[in-house]
């Protein structure tokens, strides 16, 4: 087992301001120390040496997630999750290979604290593919103030980023938008709530008869109600409302060698004697 250095246990702090002193006081280790101790977790799963190397680079973690302080989100939460970086960088670290565990674990600490802001600046994410993760924080850090890019520094931005254009324009608007509560705060604002648009009333039970009313109807109840036509006067209402190629009335007129006119007499007088017959269905289906 690796001989401690000076690395207490971290006791319980009232608060981040405590934590933070707590933090700064472990010692910062030597590349020959780090070295010793990364070989001995590396090669014997030495946990006290895994956790020597994440107490004396926590300062790091605390310097990192104060840059993220513009998001909004709570610094000891930002802090948090760098922590859980720096633990993967530690897990993950090879001294063999020249590089100094704190420049290795930058990539973890801001990795996790990305991810984290990405899942809580927004209800809704902003950014879910590599790209546009990497285009979010820089844009983010690239704009002047909060007013809108004009065209001239969209083009400046998505050139310096290598990107498109569109590509910095479609990420503003996700940017400058915002949260909307589902329901409303106050009855004036009941109108104009998500909840008051968004609701799914397919299940209700009024629209839930309505439709197996309009489904009898169409089914059974019009197939009886064709069955009282005499065959003339079935045949007008099926060629000129159920067929997939209607007829026309002139059509419909050669067949039954009478004018057009007669036609459409026959067809009202049938739709007529269908409604009929069809009304009292409304109350029984």
């Amino acid at each position: 087992m690796t001989q401690a250095l000076v690395f207490p246990t971290i006791s319980a702090v009232g608060n981040l301001d405590a934590y933070i002193a707590a933090a700064k006081r472990f010692p910062i280790l030597t590349e020959a120390d780090e070295f010793r101790l990364a070989t001995s977790f590396r090669d014997e799963d030495d946990v006290e040496a895994a956790r020597q190397l994440v107490l004396s680079h926590l300062r790091l973690v605390i310097s990192i997630a104060r840059g993220y302080l513009g998001y909004g989100l709570p610094h000891a939460d930002l802090i948090q999750e760098g922590n859980i970086g720096l633990m993967k960088a530690v897990k993950r670290f090879d001294p063999r290979q020249g590089v100094r565990l704190v420049s290795f674990a930058i990539h973890w600490i801001k990795a996790e604290i990305h991810e984290y802001v990405l899942r809580n600046w927004r209800l809704v994410k902003l950014a879910t593919t590599k790209a546009q993760r990497k285009l979010f924080f820089n844009l983010r850090s690239m704009k002047p103030g909060s007013e809108t890019l004009t065209p001239v520094q969209v083009d400046d931005v998505a050139r310096r980023l290598n990107v498109k254009p569109g590509d910095i324009v479609e990420m503003e608007t996700r940017l400058s938008g915002h949260d909307i509560a589902l329901e409303a705060g106050s009855e004036d604002e009941e109108g104009f709530a998500p909840i008051a648009y968004l609701e799914d009333n397919r299940g209700e039970p009024t629209r839930v008869l309505e439709a197996r009313d309009r489904d009898h109807l169409q089914g059974e109840g019009l197939q009886t109600a064709l069955a009282g036509l005499d065959e003339r006067s079935r045949r007008i209402v099926e060629a000129r409302w159920l067929d997939e190629d209607p007829a026309t009335l002139h059509d419909l007129a050669g067949e039954f060698g009478v004018s057009a006119e007669r036609i459409r007499q026959i067809e009202a007088k049938a739709m007529q004697k269908m409604k009929t017959h069809l009304l009292p269905l409304r109350g029984t289906a």
